[in-house]
């Protein structure tokens, strides 16, 4: 079983030894949302289907989500039902891709934690190290053609295998030692210096900066465990692995900072996915600039 990072090879084997697979390619564009579906019809990896961020990994409907902010994160439930609408089973080695340096694939890779299924696992080095290395292709939209359209899956929700923590438990402990906020977006825009997304710039007050792309190495692919290990250590200080509560503009681009930390050995850590779309527009938040 594949939890946190898989490689091309390893991906090739699964698909030649029949395993219990489903390939997901969640390739998205923020300030183009359609351009992710169509850059996965123009080509993808053979049987890979399309999780797009907007349709399948978050919800706009108020009565179906869980939290606030850009991208809010359906129900559990909603979520378990269109992935049993996509085949996923019980059983099945879910690989999660994009073409963003594993920035948007975090997302579904969180989500399945979160609903109880462990066997999931993001592609190092993305869709790029895929076709570098001469893995199959396809192009058209798969989900549509009968080969490759599936049964219901059986997948059931189990307790959630990663902790996700709220507007009122971040502000609840600001300042009294107990979590360590992570912020995972570029530097200009935890500082406060720019803001293209949403109407007050700066960082929610005592956050770190790690933006989610300095996990990766120039190639493209993850750093190795003892790197992000050191980096990481530096980042924190004294403080404790296990008080890290990690957030970004809309709670997706702070999953590579989850991954990473996992990788590294520290464990699973929090998610604030309301993040600072969520947090910044509460009123009576502080805001800093830095």
């Amino acid at each position: 079983m594949f939890t946190t990072l898989i490689s091309v090879a390893q991906l090739k084997a699964l698909q030649a030894n029949g395993a219990p697979l489903a390939v997901f390619d969640c390739t998205f564009d923020l300030m183009n949302p359609p351009a992710g579906h169509a850059q996965y019809v123009q080509q993808h990896i053979t049987s890979a289907q399309h999780a797009d961020l907007d349709l399948h990994l978050a919800t706009h409907d108020a009565t179906l989500r869980v939290n606030g902010g850009r991208h809010p994160l359906p129900q559990r439930d909603v979520f378990a039902a269109w992935l049993q609408s996509v085949g996923v089973n019980h059983n099945t080695q879910v690989v999660v891709y994009d073409r963003n340096g594993m920035n948007y694939c975090g997302r579904l890779w969180w989500m399945l934690k979160w609903c109880g299924h462990d066997a999931v696992a993001v592609l190092d080095g993305g869709f790029q190290a895929w076709v570098t290395a001469g893995g199959s292709v396809a192009s058209g939209d798969a989900t549509s053609t009968t080969s490759v359209l599936h049964a219901a899956g059986n997948f059931a929700l189990r307790e959630p295998l990663m902790k996700l923590v709220d507007t009122a438990t971040v502000s609840a402990h600001l300042g009294d030692g107990t979590q360590t906020i992570i912020d995972a977006r570029g530097t200009p825009r935890y500082r406060g210096e720019v803001e293209p997304l949403d109407h007050v710039a700066g960082h929610i007050p005592g956050a770190l900066n790690r933006p989610f792309n300095t996990n990766l190495k120039a190639d493209g692919f993850f750093k190795s465990a003892d790197e992000l290990r050191t980096e990481f250590a530096a980042l924190l200080g004294n403080a404790k692995p296990e008080t890290v509560v990690h957030h970004c503009g809309s709670g997706v681009s702070a999953v590579p900072n989850v991954l990473a930390m996992e990788v590294a050995g520290f464990g699973r850590t929090a998610l604030y996915a309301g993040s600072w779309s969520e947090w910044c527009n509460t009123p009576g938040l502080p805001c800093e600039k830095s």
